[in-house]
Protein backbone atom coordinates (compact mmCIF):
# COMPACT_ATOMS: atom_id res chain seq x y z
CA UNK A 1 0.00 0.00 0.00
CA UNK A 2 1.35 3.39 -0.94
CA UNK A 3 1.89 6.21 1.53
CA UNK A 4 -0.98 8.16 -0.04
CA UNK A 5 -3.35 5.18 0.39
CA UNK A 6 -2.26 4.73 3.99
CA UNK A 7 -2.88 8.43 4.64
CA UNK A 8 -6.35 8.19 3.16
CA UNK A 9 -7.24 5.41 5.66
CA UNK A 10 -6.12 7.33 8.74
CA UNK A 11 -8.44 9.29 10.93
CA UNK A 12 -8.28 13.09 10.82
CA UNK A 13 -6.07 13.18 13.92
CA UNK A 14 -3.70 10.45 12.73
CA UNK A 15 -3.76 11.86 9.22
CA UNK A 16 -1.95 14.99 10.36
CA UNK A 17 0.81 12.93 11.94
CA UNK A 18 1.04 10.71 8.87
CA UNK A 19 1.27 13.82 6.61
CA UNK A 20 4.06 15.25 8.75
CA UNK A 21 5.95 11.97 8.59
CA UNK A 22 5.42 11.80 4.82
CA UNK A 23 6.95 15.28 4.35
CA UNK A 24 9.82 15.15 6.86
CA UNK A 25 11.07 11.60 6.22
CA UNK A 26 10.78 11.61 2.47
CA UNK A 27 13.20 12.69 -0.21
CA UNK A 28 14.96 16.04 -0.45
CA UNK A 29 12.24 17.17 -2.84
CA UNK A 30 9.74 16.81 -0.04
CA UNK A 31 11.97 18.72 2.38
CA UNK A 32 12.07 21.57 -0.11
CA UNK A 33 8.37 22.15 0.52
CA UNK A 34 9.20 23.07 4.12
CA UNK A 35 10.85 26.26 2.84
CA UNK A 36 7.42 27.44 1.73
CA UNK A 37 6.09 27.35 5.28
CA UNK A 38 7.89 30.45 6.65
CA UNK A 39 7.23 32.26 3.36
CA UNK A 40 3.55 31.49 3.65
CA UNK A 41 3.45 32.63 7.25
CA UNK A 42 5.29 35.84 6.36
CA UNK A 43 2.85 36.50 3.51
CA UNK A 44 -0.09 35.94 5.82
CA UNK A 45 1.46 38.33 8.34
CA UNK A 46 2.00 41.02 5.73
CA UNK A 47 -1.56 40.61 4.54
CA UNK A 48 -2.87 41.06 8.07
CA UNK A 49 -0.57 44.06 8.59
CA UNK A 50 -1.80 45.69 5.38
CA UNK A 51 -5.40 45.07 6.35
CA UNK A 52 -4.86 46.65 9.76
CA UNK A 53 -3.04 49.62 8.16
CA UNK A 54 -5.94 50.11 5.76
CA UNK A 55 -8.38 50.03 8.67
CA UNK A 56 -6.24 52.63 10.47
CA UNK A 57 -6.12 54.89 7.40
CA UNK A 58 -9.86 54.62 6.90
CA UNK A 59 -10.42 55.46 10.53
CA UNK A 60 -8.10 58.49 10.29
CA UNK A 61 -9.45 59.82 6.99
CA UNK A 62 -12.40 62.21 7.24
CA UNK A 63 -15.75 61.16 5.91
CA UNK A 64 -16.30 62.10 2.28
CA UNK A 65 -18.97 64.74 2.25
CA UNK A 66 -21.57 65.57 -0.37
CA UNK A 67 -19.87 68.95 -0.90
CA UNK A 68 -16.53 67.25 -1.66
CA UNK A 69 -18.16 64.95 -4.20
CA UNK A 70 -20.21 67.74 -5.77
CA UNK A 71 -17.26 70.10 -6.13
CA UNK A 72 -15.00 67.53 -7.75
CA UNK A 73 -17.73 66.05 -9.93
CA UNK A 74 -18.73 69.50 -11.17
CA UNK A 75 -15.16 70.45 -12.03
CA UNK A 76 -14.68 67.16 -13.88
CA UNK A 77 -17.83 67.87 -15.93
CA UNK A 78 -16.66 71.44 -16.57
CA UNK A 79 -13.28 70.09 -17.66
CA UNK A 80 -14.90 67.78 -20.19
CA UNK A 81 -16.87 70.72 -21.58
CA UNK A 82 -13.71 72.81 -21.96
CA UNK A 83 -11.85 69.92 -23.62
CA UNK A 84 -14.76 69.52 -26.03
CA UNK A 85 -14.22 73.15 -27.06
CA UNK A 86 -11.30 71.84 -29.11
CA UNK A 87 -13.89 70.32 -31.45
CA UNK A 88 -15.61 73.70 -31.71
CA UNK A 89 -12.37 75.53 -32.51
CA UNK A 90 -11.50 72.90 -35.13
CA UNK A 91 -14.89 73.17 -36.83
CA UNK A 92 -14.97 76.98 -36.85
CA UNK A 93 -11.44 77.25 -38.22
CA UNK A 94 -11.81 74.48 -40.80
CA UNK A 95 -15.18 75.74 -41.98
CA UNK A 96 -13.97 79.32 -42.38
CA UNK A 97 -10.85 78.27 -44.31
CA UNK A 98 -10.45 76.64 -47.70
CA UNK A 99 -11.05 73.00 -48.49
CA UNK A 100 -7.43 72.30 -49.44
CA UNK A 101 -6.26 73.05 -45.88
CA UNK A 102 -8.98 71.25 -43.89
CA UNK A 103 -6.88 68.22 -42.87
CA UNK A 104 -4.05 70.48 -41.70
CA UNK A 105 -6.41 72.59 -39.58
CA UNK A 106 -8.16 69.59 -38.06
CA UNK A 107 -4.79 67.98 -37.31
CA UNK A 108 -3.50 71.10 -35.54
CA UNK A 109 -6.61 71.51 -33.41
CA UNK A 110 -6.69 67.85 -32.43
CA UNK A 111 -2.97 67.46 -31.81
CA UNK A 112 -2.53 70.73 -29.94
CA UNK A 113 -4.48 69.43 -26.95
CA UNK A 114 -2.24 66.37 -26.72
CA UNK A 115 0.74 68.73 -26.79
CA UNK A 116 -0.76 71.08 -24.20
CA UNK A 117 -1.59 68.31 -21.73
CA UNK A 118 1.89 66.80 -22.05
CA UNK A 119 3.87 70.04 -21.66
CA UNK A 120 1.58 71.34 -18.93
CA UNK A 121 1.91 68.03 -17.06
CA UNK A 122 5.69 68.03 -17.43
CA UNK A 123 6.37 71.60 -16.27
CA UNK A 124 3.58 74.08 -17.00
CA UNK A 125 1.34 73.27 -14.03
CA UNK A 126 4.31 73.46 -11.67
CA UNK A 127 5.29 76.88 -13.02
CA UNK A 128 1.76 78.20 -12.80
CA UNK A 129 0.82 76.84 -9.37
CA UNK A 130 4.14 75.99 -7.73
CA UNK A 131 6.02 77.58 -4.86
CA UNK A 132 7.47 81.08 -5.16
CA UNK A 133 10.92 81.43 -6.71
CA UNK A 134 10.64 85.18 -7.25
CA UNK A 135 7.62 86.08 -5.15
CA UNK A 136 4.77 87.40 -7.24
CA UNK A 137 6.55 86.84 -10.55
CA UNK A 138 7.90 83.31 -10.89
CA UNK A 139 6.90 79.99 -9.34
CA UNK A 140 8.15 76.41 -9.60
CA UNK A 141 7.66 73.16 -7.76
CA UNK A 142 9.66 70.57 -9.69
CA UNK A 143 8.61 68.55 -12.70
CA UNK A 144 5.15 66.99 -12.92
CA UNK A 145 2.73 67.40 -10.00
CA UNK A 146 1.84 65.58 -6.82
CA UNK A 147 -1.54 63.76 -7.13
CA UNK A 148 -1.72 63.03 -3.37
CA UNK A 149 -5.12 63.76 -1.81
CA UNK A 150 -4.67 64.95 1.77
CA UNK A 151 -7.23 64.41 4.55
CA UNK A 152 -7.52 68.20 4.79
CA UNK A 153 -8.62 68.38 1.15
CA UNK A 154 -11.39 65.87 1.84
CA UNK A 155 -12.44 67.48 5.11
CA UNK A 156 -12.62 70.97 3.57
CA UNK A 157 -14.44 69.80 0.41
CA UNK A 158 -11.45 70.90 -1.69
CA UNK A 159 -10.43 69.86 -5.17
CA UNK A 160 -8.25 66.81 -5.66
CA UNK A 161 -5.01 67.71 -7.50
CA UNK A 162 -5.72 65.48 -10.49
CA UNK A 163 -9.04 67.12 -11.41
CA UNK A 164 -7.58 70.58 -10.83
CA UNK A 165 -4.65 69.76 -13.13
CA UNK A 166 -6.98 68.45 -15.82
CA UNK A 167 -9.12 71.61 -15.70
CA UNK A 168 -6.12 73.91 -15.89
CA UNK A 169 -4.52 71.93 -18.72
CA UNK A 170 -7.70 72.37 -20.76
CA UNK A 171 -7.27 76.15 -20.39
CA UNK A 172 -3.66 75.89 -21.55
CA UNK A 173 -4.84 73.99 -24.60
CA UNK A 174 -7.34 76.74 -25.38
CA UNK A 175 -4.58 79.37 -25.49
CA UNK A 176 -2.62 77.29 -28.00
CA UNK A 177 -5.68 76.55 -30.12
CA UNK A 178 -6.32 80.28 -30.59
CA UNK A 179 -2.89 80.57 -32.20
CA UNK A 180 -3.89 77.99 -34.80
CA UNK A 181 -6.59 80.23 -36.26
CA UNK A 182 -4.27 83.18 -36.74
CA UNK A 183 -1.53 81.28 -38.57
CA UNK A 184 -3.86 79.04 -40.58
CA UNK A 185 -3.22 77.99 -44.18
CA UNK A 186 0.48 78.87 -44.34
CA UNK A 187 2.44 77.60 -41.33
CA UNK A 188 4.57 74.45 -41.17
CA UNK A 189 3.00 71.79 -38.99
CA UNK A 190 6.19 70.84 -37.12
CA UNK A 191 7.11 74.41 -36.28
CA UNK A 192 3.59 75.03 -34.97
CA UNK A 193 3.96 71.96 -32.76
CA UNK A 194 7.21 73.23 -31.23
CA UNK A 195 5.78 76.69 -30.60
CA UNK A 196 2.71 75.19 -28.91
CA UNK A 197 4.95 73.26 -26.51
CA UNK A 198 6.83 76.45 -25.57
CA UNK A 199 3.62 78.45 -25.16
CA UNK A 200 1.77 75.94 -22.98
CA UNK A 201 4.81 74.78 -21.02
CA UNK A 202 6.47 78.12 -20.21
CA UNK A 203 5.01 81.37 -21.59
CA UNK A 204 1.37 80.91 -20.62
CA UNK A 205 2.01 79.38 -17.16
CA UNK A 206 4.37 82.18 -16.07
CA UNK A 207 1.87 84.92 -16.93
CA UNK A 208 -1.04 82.89 -15.54
CA UNK A 209 0.66 82.66 -12.14
CA UNK A 210 0.65 86.45 -11.85
CA UNK A 211 -3.10 86.30 -11.25
CA UNK A 212 -4.24 82.77 -10.46
CA UNK A 213 -1.42 81.82 -8.08
CA UNK A 214 -1.58 84.97 -5.98
CA UNK A 215 1.02 86.80 -8.05
CA UNK A 216 1.64 90.54 -8.36
CA UNK A 217 -1.46 91.26 -10.46
CA UNK A 218 -3.70 89.48 -7.97
CA UNK A 219 -2.11 91.36 -5.08
CA UNK A 220 -2.65 94.65 -6.92
CA UNK A 221 -6.39 94.01 -7.33
CA UNK A 222 -6.59 92.99 -11.00
CA UNK A 223 -9.66 90.88 -11.85
CA UNK A 224 -9.86 88.19 -14.52
CA UNK A 225 -12.36 85.58 -13.34
CA UNK A 226 -11.97 83.02 -16.14
CA UNK A 227 -9.31 84.38 -18.47
CA UNK A 228 -10.27 87.09 -20.98
CA UNK A 229 -6.66 88.28 -20.72
CA UNK A 230 -4.90 85.30 -19.14
CA UNK A 231 -6.11 82.77 -21.71
CA UNK A 232 -7.74 84.53 -24.66
CA UNK A 233 -5.58 87.60 -25.14
CA UNK A 234 -2.39 85.63 -24.47
CA UNK A 235 -3.36 83.16 -27.19
CA UNK A 236 -4.34 86.01 -29.52
CA UNK A 237 -1.13 88.00 -28.97
CA UNK A 238 0.94 84.84 -29.51
CA UNK A 239 -0.92 84.16 -32.74
CA UNK A 240 -0.83 87.69 -34.13
CA UNK A 241 2.95 87.82 -33.71
CA UNK A 242 3.19 84.60 -35.72
CA UNK A 243 0.77 85.93 -38.35
CA UNK A 244 2.78 89.14 -38.75
CA UNK A 245 6.03 87.20 -39.16
CA UNK A 246 4.46 84.75 -41.60
CA UNK A 247 2.92 87.44 -43.78
CA UNK A 248 -0.47 87.18 -45.50
CA UNK A 249 -1.67 84.23 -47.56
CA UNK A 250 -1.04 84.35 -51.27
CA UNK A 251 -3.85 86.38 -52.85
CA UNK A 252 -5.15 87.91 -49.62
CA UNK A 253 -4.13 91.45 -50.52
CA UNK A 254 -4.28 92.93 -54.02
CA UNK A 255 -3.00 96.47 -54.52
CA UNK A 256 -3.23 96.99 -50.80
CA UNK A 257 -6.88 95.91 -50.62
CA UNK A 258 -8.00 92.87 -48.66
CA UNK A 259 -9.65 90.21 -50.82
CA UNK A 260 -12.36 87.87 -49.58
CA UNK A 261 -11.21 84.26 -49.23
CA UNK A 262 -14.47 82.47 -48.32
CA UNK A 263 -14.52 79.41 -46.13
CA UNK A 264 -15.54 76.12 -47.68
CA UNK A 265 -18.14 74.90 -45.18
CA UNK A 266 -20.22 77.36 -43.18
CA UNK A 267 -22.35 74.50 -41.87
CA UNK A 268 -19.56 73.06 -39.72
CA UNK A 269 -18.41 76.57 -38.79
CA UNK A 270 -21.88 77.29 -37.40
CA UNK A 271 -21.97 73.99 -35.56
CA UNK A 272 -18.51 74.76 -34.19
CA UNK A 273 -19.80 78.06 -32.82
CA UNK A 274 -22.59 76.27 -30.96
CA UNK A 275 -20.12 73.68 -29.61
CA UNK A 276 -17.96 76.53 -28.28
CA UNK A 277 -20.98 78.25 -26.73
CA UNK A 278 -21.88 75.06 -24.86
CA UNK A 279 -18.25 74.47 -23.91
CA UNK A 280 -18.10 77.93 -22.39
CA UNK A 281 -20.41 76.69 -19.62
CA UNK A 282 -17.42 74.70 -18.45
CA UNK A 283 -15.00 77.55 -19.05
CA UNK A 284 -16.77 80.28 -17.05
CA UNK A 285 -18.98 78.52 -14.46
CA UNK A 286 -16.24 75.93 -13.95
CA UNK A 287 -13.86 78.71 -12.91
CA UNK A 288 -15.90 79.08 -9.73
CA UNK A 289 -14.01 75.87 -8.77
CA UNK A 290 -16.93 74.68 -6.65
CA UNK A 291 -20.56 73.71 -7.08
CA UNK A 292 -22.38 76.46 -5.21
CA UNK A 293 -25.14 79.03 -5.63
CA UNK A 294 -22.98 81.22 -7.88
CA UNK A 295 -22.46 78.70 -10.69
CA UNK A 296 -25.87 79.29 -12.34
CA UNK A 297 -25.39 83.06 -12.02
CA UNK A 298 -22.14 82.85 -13.99
CA UNK A 299 -23.89 80.63 -16.55
CA UNK A 300 -26.58 83.29 -17.06
CA UNK A 301 -24.11 86.20 -17.42
CA UNK A 302 -22.24 84.06 -19.96
CA UNK A 303 -25.42 83.35 -21.93
CA UNK A 304 -26.60 86.96 -22.00
CA UNK A 305 -23.22 88.22 -23.21
CA UNK A 306 -23.15 85.66 -26.02
CA UNK A 307 -26.66 86.66 -27.07
CA UNK A 308 -25.76 90.35 -26.99
CA UNK A 309 -22.61 89.71 -29.01
CA UNK A 310 -24.44 87.85 -31.76
CA UNK A 311 -27.07 90.59 -32.00
CA UNK A 312 -24.51 93.39 -32.05
CA UNK A 313 -22.41 91.80 -34.79
CA UNK A 314 -25.46 90.98 -36.92
CA UNK A 315 -26.76 94.56 -36.73
CA UNK A 316 -23.43 96.19 -37.55
CA UNK A 317 -22.67 93.80 -40.42
CA UNK A 318 -26.13 94.56 -41.83
CA UNK A 319 -25.43 98.29 -41.61
CA UNK A 320 -21.94 98.10 -43.12
CA UNK A 321 -22.45 95.48 -45.84
CA UNK A 322 -26.17 95.61 -46.47
CA UNK A 323 -26.76 92.02 -45.37
CA UNK A 324 -26.22 90.15 -42.13
CA UNK A 325 -22.95 88.20 -42.48
CA UNK A 326 -22.99 84.68 -41.01
CA UNK A 327 -19.26 84.76 -40.28
CA UNK A 328 -19.79 87.96 -38.31
CA UNK A 329 -22.71 86.45 -36.39
CA UNK A 330 -20.49 83.49 -35.46
CA UNK A 331 -17.64 85.75 -34.42
CA UNK A 332 -20.07 88.09 -32.65
CA UNK A 333 -21.33 85.28 -30.41
CA UNK A 334 -17.77 84.23 -29.66
CA UNK A 335 -16.83 87.87 -29.05
CA UNK A 336 -19.65 88.17 -26.53
CA UNK A 337 -18.41 85.06 -24.74
CA UNK A 338 -14.84 86.39 -24.57
CA UNK A 339 -16.14 89.81 -23.45
CA UNK A 340 -17.74 88.31 -20.34
CA UNK A 341 -15.06 85.74 -19.47
CA UNK A 342 -13.09 88.10 -17.20
CA UNK A 343 -16.12 89.69 -15.56
CA UNK A 344 -18.69 86.87 -15.44
CA UNK A 345 -18.47 86.98 -11.65
CA UNK A 346 -18.37 90.77 -11.42
CA UNK A 347 -21.21 91.89 -13.70
CA UNK A 348 -24.90 92.42 -13.29
CA UNK A 349 -27.17 90.69 -15.78
CA UNK A 350 -27.84 93.93 -17.66
CA UNK A 351 -24.15 94.79 -17.61
CA UNK A 352 -23.32 91.36 -19.04
CA UNK A 353 -25.64 91.74 -22.03
CA UNK A 354 -24.36 95.24 -22.78
CA UNK A 355 -20.74 94.08 -22.51
CA UNK A 356 -21.45 91.28 -25.00
CA UNK A 357 -23.37 93.59 -27.35
CA UNK A 358 -20.49 96.06 -27.49
CA UNK A 359 -18.10 93.14 -27.97
CA UNK A 360 -20.14 92.12 -31.03
CA UNK A 361 -19.76 95.62 -32.45
CA UNK A 362 -16.06 95.70 -31.67
CA UNK A 363 -15.30 92.42 -33.44
CA UNK A 364 -16.77 93.65 -36.73
CA UNK A 365 -14.72 96.84 -36.58
CA UNK A 366 -11.59 94.98 -35.48
CA UNK A 367 -11.68 92.61 -38.47
CA UNK A 368 -11.62 95.61 -40.80
CA UNK A 369 -8.86 97.33 -38.87
CA UNK A 370 -6.64 94.24 -38.97
CA UNK A 371 -7.15 93.93 -42.72
CA UNK A 372 -6.22 97.60 -43.05
CA UNK A 373 -2.98 96.92 -41.19
CA UNK A 374 -2.08 94.17 -43.66
CA UNK A 375 -2.30 91.37 -41.06
CA UNK A 376 -3.99 88.25 -42.41
CA UNK A 377 -6.21 86.65 -39.78
CA UNK A 378 -8.13 83.92 -41.68
CA UNK A 379 -10.87 83.38 -39.08
CA UNK A 380 -10.89 86.65 -37.13
CA UNK A 381 -9.22 85.01 -34.13
CA UNK A 382 -7.40 88.13 -32.94
CA UNK A 383 -10.54 90.24 -33.21
CA UNK A 384 -12.49 87.69 -31.15
CA UNK A 385 -9.92 86.68 -28.55
CA UNK A 386 -7.49 89.59 -28.56
CA UNK A 387 -9.53 92.74 -29.11
CA UNK A 388 -12.54 91.44 -27.19
CA UNK A 389 -10.27 89.87 -24.58
CA UNK A 390 -8.95 93.37 -23.89
CA UNK A 391 -12.48 94.78 -23.90
CA UNK A 392 -13.75 92.06 -21.55
CA UNK A 393 -10.95 92.87 -19.12
CA UNK A 394 -11.45 96.64 -19.21
CA UNK A 395 -15.24 96.59 -18.92
CA UNK A 396 -14.92 95.43 -15.30
CA UNK A 397 -13.31 98.79 -14.56
CA UNK A 398 -16.22 100.58 -16.25
CA UNK A 399 -19.34 99.01 -14.73
CA UNK A 400 -18.15 96.01 -12.71
CA UNK A 401 -19.48 95.17 -9.25
CA UNK A 402 -17.81 93.60 -6.23
CA UNK A 403 -19.16 90.11 -6.78
CA UNK A 404 -22.20 87.90 -7.17
CA UNK A 405 -23.57 88.14 -3.65
CA UNK A 406 -26.75 90.24 -3.76
CA UNK A 407 -26.73 90.66 0.01
CA UNK A 408 -29.69 90.76 2.39
CA UNK A 409 -33.00 91.64 0.77
CA UNK A 410 -31.51 91.44 -2.71
CA UNK A 411 -29.44 94.59 -2.29
CA UNK A 412 -27.10 94.93 -5.30
CA UNK A 413 -23.37 94.59 -4.56
CA UNK A 414 -21.25 97.71 -4.41
CA UNK A 415 -19.87 99.04 -7.67
CA UNK A 416 -16.17 98.86 -8.41
CA UNK A 417 -16.35 100.24 -11.95
CA UNK A 418 -16.05 103.89 -12.85
CA UNK A 419 -19.65 104.22 -14.04
CA UNK A 420 -20.92 102.43 -10.92
CA UNK A 421 -19.33 104.91 -8.57
CA UNK A 422 -16.19 102.91 -7.95
CA UNK A 423 -13.76 105.52 -9.21
CA UNK A 424 -10.75 105.04 -11.45
CA UNK A 425 -8.86 102.53 -9.29
CA UNK A 426 -10.28 99.29 -10.73
CA UNK A 427 -10.05 100.60 -14.28
CA UNK A 428 -6.40 101.39 -13.64
CA UNK A 429 -5.75 97.87 -12.36
CA UNK A 430 -7.41 96.41 -15.44
CA UNK A 431 -5.35 98.60 -17.79
CA UNK A 432 -2.14 97.48 -16.08
CA UNK A 433 -3.17 93.85 -16.48
CA UNK A 434 -3.99 94.28 -20.17
CA UNK A 435 -0.63 95.92 -20.82
CA UNK A 436 1.27 93.33 -18.78
CA UNK A 437 -0.20 90.39 -20.68
CA UNK A 438 0.18 92.10 -24.04
CA UNK A 439 3.81 93.13 -23.57
CA UNK A 440 4.88 89.83 -22.00
CA UNK A 441 3.29 87.71 -24.72
CA UNK A 442 4.43 89.81 -27.67
CA UNK A 443 8.05 89.92 -26.49
CA UNK A 444 8.39 86.26 -25.49
CA UNK A 445 6.49 84.91 -28.50
CA UNK A 446 8.45 87.07 -30.93
CA UNK A 447 11.62 85.52 -29.53
CA UNK A 448 10.14 82.01 -29.65
CA UNK A 449 8.92 82.34 -33.25
CA UNK A 450 12.26 83.81 -34.37
CA UNK A 451 14.34 81.10 -32.70
CA UNK A 452 12.15 78.31 -34.10
CA UNK A 453 12.34 79.85 -37.57
CA UNK A 454 16.12 80.22 -37.37
CA UNK A 455 16.62 76.61 -36.29
CA UNK A 456 14.29 75.03 -38.84
CA UNK A 457 14.72 77.34 -41.82
CA UNK A 458 11.59 79.42 -41.46
CA UNK A 459 8.07 78.79 -40.23
CA UNK A 460 6.18 79.18 -43.51
CA UNK A 461 5.53 76.49 -46.09
CA UNK A 462 6.79 76.92 -49.64
CA UNK A 463 4.75 78.78 -52.24
CA UNK A 464 4.02 75.55 -54.13
CA UNK A 465 2.80 73.84 -50.96
CA UNK A 466 0.56 76.78 -50.12
CA UNK A 467 -0.96 76.90 -53.60
CA UNK A 468 -1.49 73.14 -53.68
CA UNK A 469 -2.81 73.08 -50.14
CA UNK A 470 -1.32 72.06 -46.81
CA UNK A 471 -3.36 68.86 -46.79
CA UNK A 472 -1.17 67.45 -49.56
CA UNK A 473 2.04 69.31 -48.74
CA UNK A 474 2.06 68.67 -44.99
CA UNK A 475 -0.03 65.51 -44.59
CA UNK A 476 -0.24 63.77 -47.97
CA UNK A 477 -4.03 63.42 -47.83
CA UNK A 478 -7.26 65.25 -48.56
CA UNK A 479 -10.28 65.98 -46.39
CA UNK A 480 -12.74 65.13 -49.16
CA UNK A 481 -11.05 62.55 -51.44
CA UNK A 482 -14.34 61.44 -53.02
CA UNK A 483 -14.91 64.91 -54.48
CA UNK A 484 -13.02 66.56 -57.30
CA UNK A 485 -9.75 68.01 -56.05
CA UNK A 486 -9.75 71.79 -55.82
CA UNK A 487 -7.17 74.38 -54.90
CA UNK A 488 -9.80 76.83 -53.70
Amino acid sequence: MTAAQQLAQKSLYNGVAQLTEFITKGSLNRLAWLACVPLSLMGLGLFNLAAKAQETMEAAAPEISAAFLANNLWLLIATILVIFMNAGFAMVEAGMCRQKNAVNILSKNLFVFALAVSSYWLIGYSIMYGNAVANGWLYFNGLFFDPYVSPETIAEAGLVPTVDFLFQSAFAGTAATIVSGLVAERIKFGEFVIFSLVLTGIIYPISGSWQWNGGWLSEMGFIDFAGSSIVHSVGAWAGVVGAALLGPRIGKFLNGQAQAMPGHNMGIATLGCLVLWIGWYGFNPGSQLAMDQYVPFVAVTTTLAAAGGGIGAALLSKITSGKPDLTMIINGILAGLVSITAGCGNMTLVGSWVAGFIGGLIVVVSVGVLDGMGIDDPVGAFSVHGTCGIWGTLVIGLWGVEGMDMGAGGVPPAGIGLLNGGGFAQLGYQIVGVLAYGIWTVVTCFIAWKVIGAIFGGIRVTEDEELTGLDIGEHGMEAYPDFASSNS
